[in-house]
């Protein structure tokens, strides 16, 4: 079984939230600004990268909402996600600057509209993150630690 460090940051502004569409395995999929951690990447600092990479915004990163377990059912892939969470204002224009070229486009969009597209979601993750960030989940970003060096 393989295993994947994962970041996701959900970004609000108001009542919408950004959302990115992206080709995943011959489909379109929707996610949040997410993606894997890079070998020696510290974990704050590769989901900044991954918000930059996929929407073109440099914002920082204000809370951690939870850490995810999941296994993917089709391939029995084990993912370990944190997910980040930031506000602002109004929704920011976007310019995504995906290195593999994935990234269709941004969009702001309500929970019901993220909600309804049901299948298109690339995993369950996605709603469990926000249900929780919604019910007020949060922890500091203190509580995050990176050690490097001999023991």
């Amino acid at each position: 079984m393989s295993h994947a460090v994962t970041l996701a940051v959900i970004v609000r502004a108001g009542e919408r939230f950004l959302m990115v569409e992206e080709w995943q395995q011959g489909r379109i999929m929707f996610n949040q600004p997410a993606g894997h951690l890079e070998p020696g990447e510290d974990l704050l600092a590769g989901a900044r990268r991954e918000l930059l990479e996929e929407t073109g915004l440099a914002l920082p990163i204000e809370q951690a909402v939870g850490i995810y377990q999941y296994q993917a059912p089709d391939s029995g892939k084990h993912f370990v996600r944190f997910t980040f969470c930031v506000e602002v204002a109004e929704p920011l224009a976007t310019h995504p600057q995906d290195p593999d070229g994935d990234i269709i486009r941004c969009h702001w969009l309500t929970l019901a509209e993220i909600e309804a597209l049901g299948s298109q979601l690339r995993s369950p993750l996605i709603l469990a993150s926000f249900r929780d960030y919604l019910a007020g989940a949060r922890f500091p970003l203190d509580a995050l630690k990176s050690v490097r060096g001999k023991g």
